[in-house]
């Protein structure tokens, strides 16, 4: 599986980003897409991550100002994320959670990064 992510950047505080994530290769079902960050000295911790169920599940610093979405034909996943902080910057990482030939994989993109700075 390849992940393939983009739209990071630079923004004010208060700004918004929209981060786009591809999924390709060869599985046999996605069971879940979604989001992770990781600033500098800190561990890697989810941000928001969505079900083929549509299952949506937030982390508590990010609810009301990001919203995940996916595009089951497609295999893509999108971050939108509004009201922006400085505690926001991070490398930002899509995951899929996917199933091929019966075991389970949960893997990571190569990363994105977001800065929240005036």
């Amino acid at each position: 599986v390849q992940l393939q992510a983009s739209g990071g950047g630079l923004v004010q505080p208060g700004g918004s980003l929209r981060l786009f994530c591809k999924v390709s290769g060869t599985f046999t079902s996605i069971n879940a897409l979604g989001w992770y960050r990781q600033a500098p000295g800190t561990q890697r911790n989810l941000v928001a991550r969505i079900t083929s169920e549509e299952r949506i599940t937030y982390s508590d610093s990010v609810k009301g100002r990001f919203a995940i979405s996916r595009d089951s034909a497609k295999n893509t996943v999108d971050l939108q994320m509004n009201n922006l902080r400085p505690e926001d910057t991070a490398v930002y990482y899509c995951m899929s959670d996917t199933d091929q030939s019966g075991i389970k994989y949960l893997e990571f993109g190569q990363g994105t990064q977001v800065t929240v700075s005036s």
